[in-house]
């Protein structure tokens, strides 16, 4: 008797009782696969922002760098508050309603579209932690060892960046004026899934 069916014990589907597989297969989801525009770099655990149970949701990276020299924003009251994973489209959201300068880090993103999707947004400073963690230092992601721009704000004149070389995090100048001078750092762009 042929029952047909998933073999694989290692897939999500698995049949115990099939013994011819029918290619049915599905596997679940993992940091490094490639899924919906980008690279998984981040699985939701129970506690996070938009964590919901018996589902896999997530963190995806833009394939590449969206720019290699944009500043962050402009001068005003904390507009980009959020640090935890979860926090980063929120932060996007706020820095362009609040910051109309266009070209600044979180502009690039919330305009940058891979022809599919376009719900992309930049890392808060734990979302951006989590890309280098878990595509960078396991050589995924095509990203340069150099400083990237993160959606969270540090005060009024700094925001959050980390440089790729060794993972630490600072501050960089968020915006220019008179005294003084921007800081231009690389973009890369995420989406949740």
């Amino acid at each position: 008797c042929i029952i047909n069916g998933c073999t694989d014990s290692t897939a999500s589907n698995y049949d115990p009782l099939a013994n011819t597989d029918d290619g049915s297969c599905t596997y679940p989801l993992a940091i490094g696969d490639i899924h919906q525009g980008g690279i998984i770099f981040y699985i939701l655990q129970a506690g996070d922002i938009g964590y919901v149970a018996g589902q896999v949701n997530g963190l995806i990276a833009a394939p590449t760098d969206q720019s290699s020299g944009a500043e962050w924003g402009c001068y005003g009251p904390l507009i980009g508050t959020g640090t935890a994973i979860g926090t980063g489209n929120q932060n996007t959201i706020d820095i362009e309603a609040g910051c109309t300068t266009p070209g600044i880090a979180a502009d690039i993103c919330a305009n940058y579209t891979d022809g599919t999707y376009s719900d992309w947004f930049l890392p808060s400073k734990d979302e951006l932690n989590q890309m280098y963690v878990n595509l960078h230092l396991q050589g995924l992601g095509d990203f340069a060892n150099i400083w990237y721009w993160s959606s969270t704000e540090y005060n009024s004149n700094y925001a959050y960046v980390q440089n790729l070389v060794n993972g630490i995090q600072n501050v960089a100048a968020s915006y220019s004026s008179g005294t003084q001078t921007a800081s231009s750092q690389y973009v890369r762009a995420v989406r949740a899934f």
